[in-house]
């Protein structure tokens, strides 16, 4: 019969709560695989990872292997023996890590797969304005977020949540699915069904995030941009480019709309001023800027910002 010790795996905020629920509720934690510490802030003090940081509060064992097939590392590994490995927000694992312990390897996913496999589910649910997204535990194989799924739990994304919010939200849900996957493994109650994409559909991806996919098109339906700013927001936010009446430039990010009824007219990117508002034309109408980051600047209500920024009305944003 397996024992039941776990190995978890995990580096961010979002993979504490996790651990903290199998802790809570009891399993025999052997050890935390994290990051190594980085160097973090205006000194560049090296900081631990939030993981690590639960962990060592805890008297959990904490093991940080830059590489993760480094024999030593594979050595503490199986001297520890434990059954089960969780897997919750951390890098990508070689197989010689993921194929030993002999219940196998589950990771907790943020999203209902096989849809949103990739690095920014939370964001790209939101971006793309589903009204329902989920969590996934599933066990690990080699190529990414395809193992067989053991347990989901559907989750409703509310019409102006953003991706700070729906973050917060899954990770407790997430915690709990863990808890009973894990429970569900150890006494041979766990489901395991392979992922299915129907055939002629293509299954929706997350990809990481990066300054390209983050940039506000301003020719698409308010809503669709609202979507996209929100599932930016707070990090690491939509942006665009402010051009003023000088010619100048802007790097400006915008961190919370909404849509609106403003009067519609001028091209796509269009700004109109009223009084301490901020609306943009969009393809269809007009959104209404409620928290927005200039360059250099911190985050800041538009109201605030207009206060300090006269002359916008008839500006572009591109």
């Amino acid at each position: 019969m397996s024992n039941q010790r776990i190995i978890f795996m995990g580096t961010p905020e979002f993979a504490v709560a996790s651990l903290k629920a199998l802790v809570d509720a009891g399993f025999d934690v052997a050890a935390v695989v994290t990051a190594a510490d980085k160097p973090a802030g205006r000194g560049r003090q090296l900081k631990a990872s939030a993981v690590k940081e639960y962990a060592m509060a805890n008297g959990l064992p904490v093991l940080q292997p830059e590489r993760l097939r480094d024999p030593d590392f594979l050595h503490t590994l199986d001297t520890l023996a434990a059954s089960l490995y969780i897997v919750v927000a951390f890098r990508m694992l070689p197989e010689v890590v993921w194929s030993k312990p002999e219940l196998g390897t589950i990771n907790l996913h943020g999203s209902l797969l096989p849809d949103y496999r990739g690095a920014a589910p939370i964001n790209w649910a939101i971006m793309n304005g589903e009204q329902t997204t989920g969590v996934t535990t599933f066990y690990i194989r080699q190529q990414i977020d395809t193992g067989d799924i053991i347990a989901q739990e559907h989750i409703p994304i509310p019409p102006d949540a953003n991706a700070g919010e729906l973050h917060d939200r899954m990770k407790e849900i997430g915690a709990a699915l863990i808890v009973r996957t894990a429970s569900d493994i150890f006494s041979g109650k766990a489901a395991r069904q392979a992922q299915h994409i129907a055939p002629g559909t293509l299954a929706k991806e997350a990809p990481k995030l990066s300054p390209t996919n983050c940039r506000i098109d301003w020719s698409r339906g308010a809503r669709q941009v609202h979507d996209h700013i929100r599932g930016l927001s707070p990090y690491p936010g939509a942006w665009t480019m402010l051009t003023l009446a000088t010619g100048a430039s802007l790097h400006f990010k915008v961190l919370a709309s909404r849509t609106s009824a403003h009067p519609s007219n001028g091209s796509p990117g269009t700004i109109h001023i009223r009084k301490d508002q901020l609306f943009v034309q969009c393809a269809d109408g007009t959104l209404e800027l409620l928290e927005v980051q200039a360059e250099g600047k911190r985050r800041m209500s538009t109201a605030e910002f207009l206060r300090g920024n006269t002359g916008l009305d008839g500006a572009m944003f591109a």
